[in-house]
């Protein structure tokens, strides 16, 4: 039995250094600048799962993106990784693009490769947090799809039974492939590259498609077809009265209570 399976995977902001995201003051927008990108933390569990059932099924696995040219990056580790062939969905068309028009840019990306038998991707970013664009990529696919996966088995290779955990337990799901499924980060713990992958890279297959490539609505890519707006972006501040407490342990304990009894807090 031989899967073809598409990771659909993503750069992201590195969650360190989100503290050092600001906002344009005249615009309001959100300025990466100097802010190093990541594979986003979750898509590396989707690749490990990815590779895992091609270790025992055989197969091909692919990595798709879609991004800015730079996204390439992370497709590149990808293919370190074990990832047999990728492909960068780029062009200025998909830009300010919404979960849903990401999701159809996906869509017709997968369609391309073709016969594709699952379809694995992160739970959610680390930047959008949405957990919409698996769904959504599903959905266009017109196949089922499960979320949130924590166990993944396919007893024949063609029948999935995945686990997902709820509240005060789990839940077993059964479905049949095609089929995509989101992970979630207990699903495995992932590899890291070797110097073998690292070699193997340049001898991998990696492609970059546009507008041209895929078959796509021009109405439906991009902020045109992005049926969610960011309306205005600004940062919250809280201002808080403050109190220093001087003097002993047991003196500052003393002035503390008096002032939250004075202030009606306990």
């Amino acid at each position: 039995m031989s899967l073809n399976i598409v990771v659909c995977i993503k750069q992201v902001p590195n969650p360190d250094y989100f503290s050092k995201i600001t906002l344009d003051p005249e615009t309001g927008a959100i300025s990466r600048k100097n802010i190093p990108t990541i594979l986003n933390p979750v898509d590396e569990n989707a690749i490990e799962e990815a590779l895992r059932l091609r270790e025992r099924f055989s197969g091909k696995v692919t990595a798709i993106s879609m991004g800015p040219p730079q996204a390439k990056e992370v497709l590149d580790w990808a293919l370190t990784l074990g990832v047999d062939e990728s492909v960068l969905l780029c062009d200025r068309a998909f830009a300010a693009a919404d979960s849903l028009a990401t999701a159809y840019v996906l869509a017709a990306g997968i369609r391309k490769i073709g016969n594709v038998d699952i379809v694995l991707c992160g739970n959610e970013s680390v930047d959008g947090a949405t957990e919409q664009v698996g769904p959504q990529v599903a959905e266009l696919l017109d196949i089922p799809h499960i979320c949130n996966a924590t166990d993944i088995s396919l007893p024949n290779g063609r029948q999935a039974v995945v686990r997902r955990n709820i509240e005060y337990g789990h839940l077993t799901i059964e479905g049949c492939v095609p089929l995509l499924i989101t992970v979630s980060r207990e699903i495995n713990q992932p590899r890291t590259a070797t110097a073998e992958g690292i070699l193997t890279l340049m001898d991998k297959v990696s492609r970059t498609w546009g507008v041209k490539d895929i078959e796509v609505d021009n109405d439906a890519i991009g902020l045109a077809g992005s049926p969610t707006r960011v309306g205005k972006s600004y940062e919250q501040k809280l201002e808080r009265e403050r109190m220093i407490l001087t003097g002993s342990v047991d003196e500052m304990v003393a002035a503390a209570i008096k002032r939250l009894k004075a202030e009606a807090l306990v």
